[in-house]
C-alpha cells in the first residue's frame, strides 16, 4: 500500500498543477492506436467502396478509431488503474505525479465527449458504433463493472473494441448501411482471436495484478497455461477464416492466410518455450502476421460488397 500512499501524497502536493501536453499525449498512448486504426482501415477496404471520393470520411474515421476512442480508453484505464500502476509501472503519468490531482479522470471524460462529437459527423452507424466502443471502454476499467477484474470478460471487451467495432465502423460508414454477412463474420472471427492478443499484454503485470486482485488470465492460470490459451485462441478463428475464403472462391487469399498461420505456429513454439520472457516478442511478431491476414481478407471481401 506504500505505492498508493505515494500517489495520494503527490496529488496533495501538486493539486492544481496543469500537466504538460507531452504528458497528456503519453496518457493517451499513441502506440495503442495502431490496432483499431488498422481494423477500421480493414473495414473501409472490405466495403468495396471507392476510397478517393470518401477521403474526408476515412480520415475522420481514422481519427475517431485511434486518437479519440482508443485514446479515451487508455486515459480511463490509467485513471482507474493508478494504484496497480504504482506497483507495476510507477513511471506512468499518474502514479509518477506528472499528471496530478484528478486530471486523468477529467481527460477521460472530456475525450469521451469529444469522441461522440466526432462520431456524430459519421452518421448513425458511426455514432452508434462509437457509443458501443466507449461503453465497453468505461465498463472495462471503471466500477461497478470493471470488466478487467476478470481476464475472460475484460479481454473480450477489449478485443471487440480493438478489432470488431472499428472494422464494422469502417465498412458501415463507407456503405452507409449494415455490412453484409461476409464482412460481419470475418470481423467477428478476428475479434475472437484478438482475445488471445489481449492475454499476451497481461504477462507484464502478473505480480501487481495478483496483489491488487485483478484476475488477468496469466495471474489466474499461470504463465504456461495462459500462454497456451493465448496461442489457441489466436489460432482457432483463423481456421474458419481460411475455410470461408475457400468457400467464397478466394483460393489465393486462403493460401496466403494459411501461410501466415503456419508461420505463426513456428513463432508460437518459440514463445511457449519461454512465455514470460517472450510475450512481448511474440506480440510483435505473431500479432503482425495475424493482422496482416486481416487486411488480405479485407481485399478479398471487397469483391463481395
Amino acid at each position: 500500500m506504500a505505492a498508493n500512499i505515494e500517489v495520494t501524497r503527490t496529488d496533495a502536493v501538486f493539486p492544481n498543477r496543469v500537466p504538460s501536453l507531452k504528458t497528456c499525449l503519453e496518457l493517451l498512448k499513441p502506440v495503442t492506436w495502431f490496432a483499431p486504426i488498422w481494423a477500421f482501415f480493414c473495414g473501409v477496404i472490405s466495403s468495396g467502396v471507392g476510397l478517393s471520393a470518401h477521403v474526408p470520411t476515412i480520415l475522420l474515421g481514422l481519427l475517431l478509431a485511434g486518437p479519440m476512442v482508443c485514446g479515451t480508453s487508455q486515459a480511463v484505464n490509467d485513471w482507474f488503474d493508478r494504484h496497480v500502476d504504482a506497483l507495476n509501472e510507477p513511471a506512468r503519468p499518474i502514479p509518477s505525479g506528472r499528471m496530478p490531482g484528478r486530471w486523468g479522470l477529467y481527460i477521460g471524460i472530456a475525450w469521451t465527449a469529444a469522441s461522440l462529437l466526432v462520431a456524430a459527423c459519421l452518421g448513425r452507424w458511426g455514432f452508434g458504433a462509437c457509443v458501443v466502443a466507449l461503453g465497453f471502454a468505461w465498463a472495462y476499467s471503471a466500477p461497478p463493472l470493471r470488466l478487467k477484474r476478470n481476464g475472460w470478460f475484460g479481454n473480450t471487451a477489449v478485443a471487440i473494441c480493438y478489432e470488431g467495432v472499428p472494422w464494422f465502423t469502417g465498412a458501415a460508414i463507407m456503405a452507409g448501411a449494415l455490412p453484409n454477412t461476409h464482412i460481419l463474420l470475418i470481423a467477428l472471427l478476428y475479434s475472437i482471436g484478438a482475445h488471445g492478443i489481449m492475454t499476451l499484454n497481461d504477462f507484464k503485470s502478473i505480480e501487481g495484478d495478483r496483489m491488487i486482485g485483478i484476475r488477468s488470465l496469466p495471474a489466474m492460470l499461470g504463465t504456461n497455461r495462459a500462454a497456451v490459451l493465448a496461442c489457441a485462441v489466436m489460432f482457432a478463428p483463423q481456421v474458419p477464416v481460411i475455410i470461408a475464403m475457400v468457400l467464397w472462391y478466394h483460393p489465393i487469399t486462403a493460401m496466403v492466410v494459411t501461410g501466415l498461420v503456419v508461420a505463426q505456429i513456428f513463432l508460437m513454439v518459440e514463445f511457449l518455450d519461454q512465455p514470460r520472457a517472450r510475450a512481448i516478442w511474440y506480440n510483435a511478431t505473431g500479432t503482425t502476421l495475424y493482422v496482416s491476414g486481416m487486411l488480405i481478407c479485407a481485399f478479398a471481401l471487397a469483391h463481395h460488397s
